[in-house]
């Protein structure tokens, strides 16, 4: 019966939002919408049965008492009451905000009066009560017929039975309140955002879920909002910092990037997120174990930046800045957050110059609940572990590398086909454990965490071989990256090869001359750089450069409980504590010259920081 009620609930919600359906979205897609909000259903009707179903349970097997069963009868109606009247007060509240329920109902005004008053001075939201009084009758109605009726099963099954059937059913109401099978992670926001249609992403998700899921985001301590100085001094001192001359009343980071030149050539762009790939791994920067001869032999032949830093330590990092050009704050996780936020990322420019955009990762989507945010954000699809074939998934991390770029290639055809440049962002995950080296593949390496890294070298290697023969490939950009890398060795409490990482422009028909670059880069900086290496022009909203037209004094990075300045002299390490700690890493000095050398500290400290505050306040804000 609550199924059904929660399903009343999202039909109201799509009649009254029904203008935003267009002739074009397929009856497919809305039915699946509806499908979805059954799933998200079924998780909330779990958590609230449990506890009921459990005493209702041993009442029948051991008890049967009155008293048990008038326990069970008023949580359930209760909890359920206060379900409904969450689905009945989200049809308004998305009215106003489009988005689900969430704790920020409760943050309108400071006065809860006020709120109040606010609501029933509005006969509007009056008629969204008429349903919520008739599903509340309805319910107690046929509960009570159901808690109070005879015994289902017969009196007379054995008890072992009786339990066994229990515990069947117990166990279907935990996998429903998992919600999914898969084993990498269970149901998430994210996973009700399976199309285009913000709207339809969204009709999916039941409004308790949504709500129970901001306040849990909310009290966790890595999601508390940083406060490492005064917002308004942040955002001047970025605005400095970034050379801004004419500042946008709304978007104070914003500005104007490459002139609209009409003879323009749109070039696809392939980027490629490597898994772990530490500087420190490559020959080009003094591995001796010859892991990655075809990165060496690219980095040699395209532009190479041999001073880039990832903005964390974790694969979200390295996926959200990559894309967004936005740094770390510590061990937030912006894709995670109950409500998914809009990003002026690089797949929301080029798509606005007519791109298909395209995402590939070789596991569940849902992780990290990265699908989910990244089709919220105009990535057109999002192809994980479920698209590809079963027998080539191999461990949790899904099918090899090598893999997913073969199967990629039929996918970009087509894409090519359509006469539109496309983007395409691929997410590696190899040279991570549990590791997997197809049979086919012959390292030369005996240890396996150096085999891995062979044959990741290798996958990229085969990738650029068969994209060569594509009738695409002449007018690509590839660029590698990696999501972070590896602590191989840390003389410091920051392991840089954990936050050093290559960084590749690659493409022989655009970039007829290799070069290195020595000026200190990010990962944040890779969306502009393309953007500013193909002269397409784009608003940059981000924190990110022009790496082939600005420097930076420095770039910063985070290790969850710290963060990280360097330039190619020093090394600033800042903890939660605000201990420092500053070293010329380039000598691997371990002295820590912070008392030495105040005023360096100071700037640096203060570039970090100023960046790292004025991306929480535009997150706050909603101007991202």
């Amino acid at each position: 019966m609550s199924l059904v009620i929660f399903s009343i609930f999202r039909i109201i919600l799509f009649i009254n939002e029904i203008d935003r359906i267009d002739n074009a979205i397929p009856i497919s897609d809305i039915l699946y919408s509806f499908i979805m909000g059954i799933r998200f259903d079924i998780v909330i009707c779990g958590y609230i049965m449990l506890l009921p179903y459990v005493l209702i349970t041993i009442n029948y097997l051991y008890f049967r008492t009155n008293f048990l069963k008038a326990v069970s009868f008023y949580f359930i109606l209760i909890i359920f009451s206060l379900a409904f009247l969450v689905c009945s007060a989200d049809v308004p509240y998305f009215k106003q905000f489009f988005s689900r329920f969430s704790v920020t109902a409760f943050e309108w005004a400071d006065s809860p009066v006020f709120v109040f008053k606010m609501i029933i001075e509005e006969p509007r939201y009056w008629l969204y009560i008429i349903p919520f009084v008739f599903s509340l009758v309805v319910f107690y109605k046929v509960l009570r017929k159901i808690i109070y009726s005879k015994n289902i099963i017969n009196n007379h099954t054995k008890l072992w039975l009786q339990t066994s059937i229990s515990i069947l059913f117990l166990a279907i109401i935990f996998i429903g309140i998992r919600g999914r099978i898969e084993k990498k992670s269970a149901i998430r926001i994210g996973t009700a955002y399976f199309c285009n249609n913000p709207f339809l992403n969204q009709l999916g998700l039941n409004p308790n879920f949504t709500l129970i899921r901001s306040y849990i985001d909310k009290i966790k301590d890595e999601n508390k909002p940083i406060e490492l100085m005064d917002n308004d001094i942040a955002i001047s001192n970025v605005q400095k910092y970034l050379n801004i001359k004419r500042i946008d009343s709304v978007f104070p980071i914003l500005r104007e990037e490459n002139n609209i030149d009409s003879n323009m050539h749109f070039k696809n762009i392939v980027v490629v997120i490597m898994e772990s790939m530490s500087a420190a791994k490559t020959g080009i920067h003094g591995n001796k174990d010859n892991l990655t001869p075809f990165l060496d032999s690219i980095a040699k032949s395209g532009y190479y930046f041999k001073n880039t830093y990832t903005a964390g330590i974790h694969t979200y990092n390295g996926i959200f800045s990559t894309i967004f050009s936005y740094p770390a704050l510590f061990r937030q996780h912006p894709m995670k957050e109950s409500s998914i936020l809009k990003y002026h990322g690089i797949a929301t420019t080029t798509k606005k110059h007519g791109y298909s955009t395209i995402y590939f990762t070789t596991h569940d989507g849902q992780f990290d609940n990265v699908e989910g945010f990244l089709l919220a954000n105009d990535f057109e699809k999002v192809v994980s572990e479920k698209d590809y074939p079963a027998d080539k998934v191999k461990t949790s991390l899904g099918v090899p590398d090598d893999f997913m770029f073969e199967f990629s290639i039929p996918l970009l055809n087509e894409m090519h086909k359509k006469g539109k440049p496309f983007l395409s962002v691929f997410m590696t995950a190899s040279d991570h454990g549990p590791y997997h080296i197809p049979e086919y593949f012959k390292p030369k390496n005996t240890e396996i965490k150096k085999q891995i890294v062979e044959y990741a070298d290798y996958s990229l290697k085969k990738f650029l071989k068969i994209s060569s023969n594509q009738p695409w490939y002449k007018n690509t950009l590839f660029v590698f990256v990696a999501d972070h890398g590896a602590p191989m060795t840390a003389l410091y409490d920051l392991s840089l090869d954990y936050n050093h990482s290559p960084l590749i422009f690659y493409q022989p028909n655009i970039i007829k001359e290799g070069k290195v670059f020595s000026k200190m880069a990010g990962q944040i900086d890779v969306f502009p750089s393309i953007m500013g290496l193909l002269k397409i022009p784009f608003d940059n909203n981000t924190l990110g450069i022009n790496l082939f037209n600005d420097e930076r004094p420095y770039i910063y990075f985070n290790a969850d409980d710290k963060y990280g300045v360097i330039c190619q002299t020093w090394l600033l390490i800042v903890k939660r504590d605000n201990s420092l700690g500053l070293f010329r890493y380039s000598e691997k000095d371990l002295t820590n010259y912070e008392k030495q050398y105040p005023e360096i500290v100071k700037q640096m400290k203060k570039y970090a920081e100023s960046n790292m505050q004025a991306f929480q306040y535009l997150i706050k804000k909603q101007k991202i």
